[in-house]
């Protein structure tokens, strides 16, 4: 095996300005298992999703989706900017998240309650991750978090207008 190759991730110290780093990590960790948990069951629903709004649905969970996919790799880079290791663990990403999986496959309208119900948590809780940030002068994490909460609000919108 080559040298290079048994480099092993560790975390670093990053002197930038940013205070309280350990508090704005723990957030966005936090962001990082939302965002995948929730990709995952947008995702599930996008497969499962069936009835008279099946298209639109399906169009609409597909374009949340590709957003949350492309979200958790930005996410989990800030972490790594900050010095410390992005989460590495699904089942440490499960056990985070404020995501939680229905018993059964829902219904369409359940299916769209249940996504706006898991967007709208989600903003709530990462509000308290963007005060953390900016408690720690990290205005690049506050901004970051900041439209990702403005996603999640208008996502949950789009949810709860088609539920209707």
């Amino acid at each position: 095996m080559s040298e290079a190759l048994k480099t092993v991730p560790k975390a670093d110290r990053v002197e930038t300005g940013v205070e309280h780093v350990p508090a704005i990590v723990a957030g966005l960790n936090e962001a990082v298992a939302d965002t995948y948990c929730l990709l995952f069951k947008t995702h599930a629903y996008h497969w499962n999703v069936e009835g008279p709004l099946f298209h639109s649905i399906h169009v609409l969970t597909e374009a949340q989706y590709g957003n949350l996919f492309a979200a958790a790799d930005a996410l989990a880079e800030r972490i790594r900017a900050l010095g410390h290791l992005a989460p590495a663990k699904l089942s440490s990403i499960t056990k985070a998240s404020c995501v939680s999986d229905k018993a059964k496959l829902p219904s369409a309208q359940e299916m769209v309650e249940d996504l706006a119900s898991d967007h709208e948590a989600i903003a709530r809780r990462m509000r308290k991750a963007i005060e953390a940030a900016e408690k720690g002068n990290d205005p690049v994490t506050a901004d970051l978090l900041t439209s990702r909460c403005a996603f999640h609000e208008k996502a949950a919108w789009m949810l709860r207008a088609t539920a209707k």
